[in-house]
């Protein structure tokens, strides 16, 4: 594997990409020749950002020129005029950048990529995947993040500023102190690979992204992204995200992925959790249909708290083993039109019931309904039932919200968060204001898909490395390196504050 930002790791990925003929044949010809071409002002984008420095032309021109003599002339940094030898120019930089920028923007702005932009993101992020990666997993995580334009805002609405594509955007601050606040630029969507719940680790690599003005919904506009890469070969598996994409209408987000055969795994908006009506007499709760007779209290769990204890964990198992018991159990996949088969869990076993004869038969250490309802519903006539698409339709997805099942794979959806971090490190590409003074959506885009290659790049050599120690450690018989969370709680701290010297 070739190192991180070098310059043969760079120029395979743009080959493997196949975009540099594609995005040539959309410039315009002129009498003399560019001496730079699309693929060369690539490596020198690469190139500049691979040493952590910010997306200025200025720095891929010096990146550019930086490269060995032989290198430069067979990337035609030097050419020959009949003056002799000739070094490309900065003026030549920004001539070759432009017309690149012509043949991808659209002629009235509507805060989207056009369909060349966003096929040249496509095919350039994806190449940065290896092949022996690919089909690793199907797995992903995907969030949105806030990327600021150099332009200063609008002093007032509609008023004139040098970004006019850049609009007015929300973000919300996590940590400690930070608040929730408003920004001028645009909102950054981006799918992160993730291991299989029972699969082996794989590095964590942007798969695919699409910047798009704030004004313009993230959730929705992502959906067209992920249909186009399974048109393309590529299947979706388990699909990670918080609750800013399951709060959306269905049909924005969780019914055209299932369309194309995703498991959602979920986070839910409080606004979603809880009762949320019946279907055949069945209790819709937390996107999952159970038995009518189910204890009312057994529907106040919640998802567990930050920081939860290792007992307050395994009370909150407990009682979300026991709530299962009363889940309707799920017959088999959505078929073509999104229809699919549950059974009662009287009649898969799980729990003793009067209107089931032969459950009664089960051991005492299963619950029994004691007061099944006087006048039987269809869910419980019937063995099994058909539930439509429209059941459930936001809540639904792979595990029972909130078990362990799901808290296990929801878990994995860390990775996004990771995948913003990286490129807003401070200590390499720091995405700030400042870092690309190119304004305009098709300048930010080019800027971010590049730095999603050398961004993919650094996580495969690291992901090596780690690996490569594991064995190493495995071969001596020590354990793998893990992280070990330290966190002081207040006990930790009062029993420290009693012991110190007054």
């Amino acid at each position: 594997m070739n190192e991180a930002g070098t310059l043969p790791a760079i120029e395979a990925v743009i080959d493997e990409a196949r975009v540099a003929p594609r995005m040539e044949a959309l410039l315009p010809v002129g009498v003399r020749p560019r001496q730079l071409s699309v693929r060369t002002l690539l490596v020198g984008i690469m190139l500049a950002l691979s040493d952590g420095r910010a997306a200025h032309l200025s720095r891929v021109h010096a990146a550019l020129r930086a490269l060995g003599e032989d290198e430069q002339r067979r990337l035609g940094v030097v050419v020959a005029w009949k003056c002799g030898a000739h070094r490309l120019t900065y003026r030549q930089v920004e001539r070759t950048w432009g017309l690149l920028v012509d043949a991808l923007s659209k002629e009235y702005p509507d805060g989207r990529p056009t369909e060349h932009l966003q096929g040249f993101v496509d095919a350039l992020v994806e190449a940065s995947v290896p092949a022996g990666y690919k089909e690793a997993t199907s797995a992903l995580a995907v969030d949105w993040t806030d990327v600021e334009s150099f332009a200063r805002p609008p002093l007032q609405e509609g008023g004139p500023t040098a970004d006019p594509e850049a609009s007015w955007g929300h973000r919300r601050g996590n940590g400690p102190g930070q608040r929730d606040e408003l920004f001028y630029g645009f909102y950054l969507g981006l799918a992160t690979m993730v291991r299989e719940e029972r699969g082996p680790a794989v590095p964590e690599l942007g798969r695919r992204m699409l910047l798009t003005r704030c004004h313009i919904d993230p959730v929705p506009a992502f959906v067209p992204v992920l249909e186009n890469m399974v048109d393309t070969g590529v299947p979706l598996g388990d699909v990670l995200n918080d609750s800013g994409y399951s709060h959306r209408i269905p049909q924005h987000w969780a019914l055209p992925l299932r369309a194309r055969g995703a498991s959602l795994v979920m986070d839910l908006h409080p606004h979603d959790r809880g009762r949320q009506g019946t279907f055949e007499g069945a209790i819709c709760f937390n996107g999952a249909l159970y038995c009518p007779s189910t204890a009312a209290g057994l529907f106040a769990l919640e998802p567990l708290g930050r920081g939860a204890s290792p007992e307050e964990i395994a009370a909150h198992d407990a009682r979300s083993a026991e709530l299962d018991r009363y889940r309707f159990c799920v017959l088999n996949a959505d078929d073509a039109d999104g229809y699919h088969r549950v059974m009662c869990p009287a009649a898969a076993g799980k729990l003793r019931c009067p209107k089931r004869p032969e459950s009664i038969a089960l051991a005492h250490t299963r619950p029994e309904i004691l007061a099944p309802p006087e006048h039987a519903p269809v869910c419980c006539t019937q063995v099994s039932i058909t539930v439509p698409p429209s059941v459930n339709a936001k809540t639904r997805q792979k595990h029972p919200y909130p078990s362990q099942a799901h808290r296990l794979s929801y878990g994995r959806r860390s990775a996004a968060e990771r995948t913003n971090a990286t490129i807003k490190d401070p200590a390499s590409n720091d995405v700030a204001p400042g870092w690309c003074r190119l304004m305009g959506l098709v300048p930010m885009t080019l800027m971010l898909s590049c730095l999603m290659v050398v961004r993919n790049q650094r996580v495969l050599v690291s992901f090596a490395a780690r690996q490569a120690d594991n064995e190493r450690r495995a071969a001596q018989g020590l354990a793998p390196r893990t992280r070990r969370r330290r966190r002081k709680t207040i006990a930790d701290l009062v029993s420290a504050a009693a012991n110190a010297p007054p």
